[in-house]
């Protein structure tokens, strides 16, 4: 990530839904099964997703489009 950078290193599970077009509950679910960047718990009732892990995800998806 570039110092000079503003984007947040960390996104909220509605914006990696969007990101990706799937829901938010899939989004657990396959994190759970291991099919999917796990969430970073920052509280007690708060989770949010690694975006540079979440972007990965979307380039290996797109990528195996090819093969």
């Amino acid at each position: 990530m570039n110092a000079n950078d503003n984007t947040p290193r960390l996104m909220a599970p509605k914006e990696a839904a969007l990101a990706t077009s799937l829901s938010r509950p899939l989004l657990s679910l396959m994190a759970d099964e291991g099919q999917f960047p796990k969430a970073v718990k920052l509280g007690e009732r708060r989770v949010a997703y690694v975006r540079a892990e979440v972007d990965a995800w979307i380039d290996a998806r797109i990528a195996a489009r090819a093969a």
